[in-house]
């Protein structure tokens, strides 16, 4: 591979708004290439390219493409900076009006060395907003791709499409639908902005020529038209690979400029290192539905605000996870303390989770053409969620780690929409972990709230997701939720139950479809604020959970927690997989007394405080 840095461009306006500043703040900046103007931290913008490109595992040879006027300032320079001189390359040109434009700049480099292999092109003038982002990264997806590869970033608040050149990307191939030069307003919704960071495939090299023979016109040998051509036109295989960070000072751009774009991402370099991201998910509570999704059913969940999992992101020099001192113990205090501690609470931490959640995301990321950058940073966690109790104390770690880490490499919800950060989540727990789970506890934890999911298998099997519908959560009726000091006996849930339903035993799919129908009741009951029909639905839906798994199935806990309930006439059901109960109580009075008959029979009671997403915190 190799790879030309592109600085021929004659930049007047920059040029000359610098020569003409009357404050004399920029004197010392007169007649310098853009590409040599200080860049974020006061290195050159050009040293940040170099040294990005500046490894000889990667690359073979680097070129430095300039004009006539500006050679003496990058022979300069590459003197300085160990590059080799006798690889700038000078154009000949000395004006705007006789320049030859970007194409035929890459062209004369590639003839005039007689360059026969892979390439990779950059405008060595461009500002990056993140220095450490890595290029090798680039190279792998661009050689698992049957083609060229072309860059690309999400235009930040502010950028108007029709001053770059817009791609449209299909999600699944991450080929290049579309290429758009400075499209105008309405022409597409796409944000996605190409800038000049290529790689090209030496069988394509000769597109170059064949390009530069049908325009005569410099203003139309740009790169991007280039791409307009072999995209639209020779419908040639190009790829689009994201880097989550912004671009600027591209093309003809003037003072103000460059100090707004250097000034903004000057200010995220300084921040970001010293500023921890911490990032909350929240436990859940099953309302109404099968107890799993794996059976294509119907389900609706809560989140609460009484339990939750937080993790923190601090950028750091190596990448570090710290366990947990008391969900990841090290160090007991005697043999029988560590028997003690593992048998209740068993052998598996949050440490692994933090673990599986990283090599997840670099590895979706990689797949999915994002580029990453090659900063560290230390994670922990904490999480007062109630452990195998059924609350989704596991997917909430999971969870809250997928967040920070999107929020410190910039991966947006257009990168990770929520069904497929569901899909994510499971998997982490699934194909890493070997953990059984279903997508209930991860979609409502997505989502946050009141969530209604259908998994019904033709929407599972068209979208990979089912349909959820986040629902109004205004004056949702007084839950409770009671769970079992010592949750051992809570029974083997699941059972054989899924096996049956795979079997085809016609009672457990019928059971599926009441579950199903039951929910649908639910959900009507919910938007009319129909608390007994809700009540009553809440008890049909354990009756059934009974009825398919049985007694001696659910265990002896969770029956005793539900015949408390009932003994004061509150509505009551499983919550999740067991060890936990989630009640209705309608009556006021009798609540005080429900509270004081579960903490005598030795559980932990209280009131639920759902936690809205719209308003950011807990309220009824």
């Amino acid at each position: 591979m190799i790879c030309i840095l592109l600085v021929a461009g004659h930049d007047t306006v920059l040029e000359t708004q610098i020569k003409n500043d009357l404050t004399g703040q920029y004197s010392h900046l007169t007649g310098v290439p853009k590409a040599l103007l200080p860049g974020v931290g006061g290195k050159k913008i050009l040293d940040f390219w170099w040294g990005t490109v500046n490894m000889r595992q990667l690359f073979s040879e680097v070129y430095l493409v300039t004009n006539a006027d500006k050679y003496k300032h990058y022979e300069r320079w590459a003197t300085a900076n160990d590059f080799p001189s006798e690889n700038v390359v000078n154009d000949g040109s000395t004006t705007l009006e006789g320049r030859l434009g970007a194409v035929a700049d890459l062209d004369l480099a590639i003839r005039s060395r007689r360059l026969d292999d892979d390439i990779m092109v950059i405008a060595g003038d461009m500002l990056c907003a993140d220095q450490n982002f890595d290029i090798a990264q680039v190279l792998h997806f661009f050689r698992s791709k049957p083609g060229e590869l072309v860059i690309y970033y999400e235009l930040e608040e502010g950028e108007r499409s029709s001053s770059r050149g817009i791609v449209e990307v299909c999600p699944e191939t991450h080929r290049i639908m579309r290429f758009l030069e400075k499209p105008q307003d309405g022409l597409t919704t796409s944000r996605l902005a190409s800038v000049v960071f290529y790689c090209l495939r030496k069988s394509t090299l000769p597109y170059l020529s064949e390009f530069l023979s049908l325009q005569s016109d410099a203003t139309d040998r740009t790169l991007g038209k280039f791409w307009e051509w072999l995209i639209n036109e020779r419908n040639l295989p190009v790829f689009g690979m994201k880097l989550p960070t912004g671009f600027q000072l591209i093309g003809q751009v003037g003072l103000s400029d460059y100090n707004k774009w250097l000034a903004h991402y000057s200010a995220k370099q300084q921040h970001s290192p010293s500023k921890p991201i911490l990032c909350r998910s929240y436990a859940r509570v099953g309302l109404m539905g099968n107890p799993s999704d794996g059976f294509n059913g119907k389900t609706i969940a809560m989140t609460i605000s009484n339990f939750w999992a937080e993790v923190t992101l601090t950028e750091s020099e190596r990448l570090v996870l710290l366990p947990h001192p008391l969900n990841d113990p090290t160090e007991f205090g005697s043999l029988q303390d560590l028997f003690c501690i593992s048998r209740k609470e068993g052998y598996l931490g949050g440490l692994r989770l933090l673990q599986a959640t990283c090599k997840k995301f670099y590895q979706f990321c990689s797949k999915q053409g994002i580029a990453l950058t090659k900063q560290n940073f230390t994670l922990k966690y904490d999480t007062n969620i109630p452990r195998q109790v059924g609350l989704a104390g596991s997917s909430a770690i999971v969870s809250a780690t997928l967040k920070c880490l999107m929020k410190f490499y910039n991966i947006t919800d257009r990168d990770l929409p929520k069904p497929i950060r569901a899909n994510f989540i499971l998997s982490v727990e699934t194909d890493e972990l070997f953990i059984t789970a279903g997508l209930q506890d991860r979609v409502v934890q997505v989502y946050e709230g009141l969530v209604y999911m259908d998994f019904s298998k033709e929407l599972m099997d068209e979208n990979g997701y089912g349909k959820y519908v986040p629902m109004d959560m205004s004056g949702v009726p007084p839950f409770w939720l009671a769970y079992l000091n010592d949750p051992s006996d809570s029974g083997r849930i699941h059972s054989n139950v899924r096996q049956r339903w795979l079997n085809g035993d016609l009672d457990v799919i019928e059971a599926m479809k009441n579950f199903a129908d039951l929910t649908d009741q639910a959900r009507v009951a919910l938007d009319s604020r129909d608390w007994p029909r809700l009540a009553n639905l809440m008890d049909q839906n354990f009756e059934l959970r009974r009825s398919v798994y049985t007694n001696e199935c659910l265990g002896p806990g969770n029956l005793k927690m539900v015949e408390i309930a009932r003994q004061f006439g509150s509505a009551v059901k499983l919550p999740g997989s067991g060890g936990a109960v989630v009640g209705l109580c309608l009556d006021p009075n009798k609540l005080v007394q429900l509270k004081k008959a579960y903490q005598e029979a030795g559980c932990v009671f209280c009131e639920i405080v759902p936690f809205d997403p719209r308003s950011g915190s807990a309220g009824k």
